[in-house]
């Protein structure tokens, strides 16, 4: 797979758009099919295919009327370094509390 670690954001936008684009025409679904789909406007899917531009509801919208809103799970995910680090994170998830130090404690 592509990677877009070296790409500007336009050029990222760009190649998700044309994405969109061959997904819609491999499941041939037309431009106004997909707009009505999304509860969008023909204009918009337009603008997503050629240029990438559209709201983060719209590309979600448009996700899941192509089938593949699960490739958003691993999205803005924080990666795990290590075993140790991805213990940690859970046990902090688990906490249910936190406590003052005993210095700030107001006795009653």
């Amino acid at each position: 797979m592509r990677t877009f670690n070296l790409l500007s954001s336009e050029r990222i936008c760009t190649a998700l758009g044309a994405r969109v684009r061959r997904l819609r025409l491999a499941r041939n679904i037309t431009q106004q099919q997909l707009a009505q789909m999304t509860q969008a406007s023909l204009s918009s899917v337009r603008r997503l295919e050629a240029q990438g531009q559209g709201n983060f509801d719209f590309v979600v919208r448009v996700a899941q009327a192509l089938q593949v809103s699960e490739q958003f799970d691993d999205l803005f995910t924080q990666p795990a370094a290590s075993i140790a680090e991805t213990e940690r994170s859970l046990a902090q998830a688990q906490r249910q509390r936190a406590r003052l130090p005993a210095s700030q404690r107001k006795i009653i």
